[in-house]
């Protein structure tokens, strides 16, 4: 049997996700499991078009299989109008299959994002990437009050899951609250992975 992951699935246009993804990675790994790094491709208007199959740079493409023997999972998604991007959504939609035979239920859930503006959606986001963690039966962990960042933050980050404030141009760093918001969010879920992942054995 392969070694457990948590999986941190998301998709990012201008690389801001990215580096939170890389972020709440590197939690999962603090706690010696492993963090796998998957994206999804962009969907064109054009149904002429298609994406290369692998990548030209990043994270490769996530596919059923990744999600399927996942022992947690962390989704990502930059805001648009209060949801999650198209792409991600396109994503969780092909995985019906995985809903049938109830491959995900019990397994840990997070979900991170970042947006322009302060005030632009986040925790509305947030929580429509919870609705199909929902459905699919699995369990889904925001971020407690025991980290300290969720009160000095003035960027993104709450409860509901780490965030990022990129600015209107999106060249904002992400902030040491951000940062460490994406750490404990992405150890939190690998923690309860293997909490939950002993207590099946």
């Amino acid at each position: 049997m392969a070694n457990p992951y948590v999986l941190v699935l998301y998709y990012s246009r201008h690389g801001k996700t990215a580096e939170m993804a890389q972020q709440i990675a590197r939690g999962v790994e603090s706690t010696g499991l492993e963090a796998r790094l998957r994206t999804v491709p962009e969907v064109s208007p054009d149904n002429e078009a298609s994406q290369p199959s692998v990548p030209e740079s990043g994270a490769v493409y996530c596919s059923l299989d990744d999600l399927k023997h996942c022992s947690g999972l962390v989704l990502g998604s930059p805001t648009r109008f209060g949801n999650m991007a198209a792409p991600l959504k396109y994503f969780l939609d092909s995985t019906s299959a995985l809903w049938m035979t109830g491959a995900l239920i019990d397994k840990p859930a997070g979900a991170f994002t970042s947006t322009s503006s302060l005030h632009g959606g986040h925790e509305s986001t947030l929580l429509t990437m919870l609705v199909p963690l929902l459905h699919h039966g699995m369990i889904f962990a925001g971020i407690p009050y025991s980290e300290s960042g969720l009160t000095t933050t003035t960027g993104g980050g709450s409860p509901y899951g780490a965030g990022h404030h990129s600015g209107q141009e999106g060249n904002n760093p992400l902030s040491k609250e951000e940062v460490s918001l994406c750490r404990a969010q992405g150890a939190r879920i690998a923690s309860l992975a293997q909490r939950l992942g002993a207590a099946d054995d």
